[in-house]
């Protein structure tokens, strides 16, 4: 396969300086760069599978750091998380907390997903946070743990960096 992820050496050198959020967001922005900023089958075709899980991190990250798993699946995610390897891809990279945790927010999809992702106003979009609360043990480790979380996953950018993007020099 050949790599479409191109980033510049001193602007990877500059977001490691910054720190692993940084660096992480470096190869998130540069694959959504690649493929015109949209997840779709025909953009995956194109991507690594390590590409896509960490592009998938990413807006999990965003998703629950801002909302919990009720904004998550609302906003239409569920589908990429619950019904494709994230999790697996997850523990793969050594992140066994994340997987288990995943699972379990699938479990709590599965018996409840038709009610989270129907349209809504404001304020009964609000109304979904009180009426799923068994989401809220997750997104708070999922917040508790979210440092920990990327560091693993910078550590394992940094570790198979071919995976993600092709460095070249300025």
């Amino acid at each position: 396969m050949t790599q479409i992820v191109k980033i510049k050496d001193s602007v990877l050198r500059q977001a490691a300086e910054e720190g692993m959020d940084a660096f992480v967001q470096v190869f998130v922005d540069a694959i959504s760069e690649a493929v015109g900023g949209e997840m779709t089958a025909e953009t995956f075709a194109k991507l690594h599978p390590d590409q896509i899980t960490l592009w998938g991190y990413s807006i999990l990250r965003s998703e629950v750091m801002d909302g919990g798993f009720v904004q998550l699946i609302h906003n239409g995610y569920a589908p990429f998380f619950f019904n494709n390897p994230f999790a697996k891809a997850m523990r793969l990279w050594g992140l066994k907390d994340l997987c288990k945790l995943v699972y379990k927010a699938k479990d709590e999809y599965d018996l409840t997903g038709d009610s989270l992702t129907r349209e809504c106003t404001e304020d009964e979009f609000m109304a979904l946070f009180e009426a799923h609360p068994q989401f809220d043990d997750l997104d708070d480790k999922f917040v508790e743990n979210e440092e920990e979380y990327t560091a693993t996953i910078a550590q394992y950018v940094d570790e198979h960096i071919e995976n993600f993007a092709e460095i070249i020099a300025d």
